[in-house]
């Protein structure tokens, strides 16, 4: 369990599943740079935070900026949307996050693991278990439904231990260029497409120049 001192934002993990390096930047060396594609995420995710808005929708009540925590994955943050559902004949109210994104959805597991993350949080919160949420693409216009099963559970785990032992160490990783690179508001910083090469070069000066 970790103390209140340990807490890291939610949004680090989400930056740390995607690149170690661009987390690192953010959070170590303080590093950031807005284009097109941070700005219009910031958009929608205002438009989320309303913390004023509580709607009853549908037999559903929906939060908006709810705050969280969680003690156990050493995280705390805030969900866009929080959707309470009850069930016919069922008093109890049942949460439901649902995580804003612009773009479409991701090859890896970054934006799963997040959303987990906050499911986490709520189940400590509220002493439930969340059997899924929802992920909102603005590209497609389309929300996602995630199921947190074992698997997902244990792959957030695993990324907060490695977010909390990354930003613990300080010490930000070296760059690896990939497509994911182009998309990044970091990489004029970052700069990943100086460190192409590097090994070889090394390898070459090593063998010929030093014996």
């Amino acid at each position: 369990m970790y103390t209140p001192d340990d807490l890291l934002p939610i949004s680090a993990l989400q930056h740390q599943a995607f690149c170690e390096r661009q987390c690192a930047l953010i959070h170590i060396e303080q590093l950031w740079a807005d284009n097109r594609f941070t700005a219009e995420g910031n958009i929608m995710h205002e438009k989320a935070h309303d913390e004023d808005a509580i709607e009853h929708r549908d037999g559903v009540r929906i939060e908006r900026g709810m705050s969280l925590r969680s003690f156990r994955l050493g995280l705390v943050g805030k969900a866009d949307v929080v959707e309470f559902h009850r069930e016919l004949h069922d008093k109890a109210w049942h949460p439901f996050p649902v995580e804003y994104k612009r773009g479409r959805p991701k090859e890896n597991n970054c934006d799963r693991i997040q959303l987990c993350a906050q499911a986490v949080c709520l189940e400590e919160m509220l002493g439930v278990h969340i059997q899924a949420g929802a992920l909102f693409y603005g590209k497609i216009r389309r929300r996602l439904d995630v199921v947190f099963d074992d698997a997902l559970r244990q792959e957030t785990v695993q990324a907060c231990a490695r977010l909390h032992a990354l930003l613990r160490a300080g010490q930000t990783p070296v760059a690896v260029y990939g497509e994911k690179c182009e998309a990044c508001s970091l990489i004029e910083v970052c700069m990943p497409k100086a460190a192409i090469g590097k090994d070889s070069v090394r390898s070459y000066m090593k063998e010929n120049l030093y014996g």
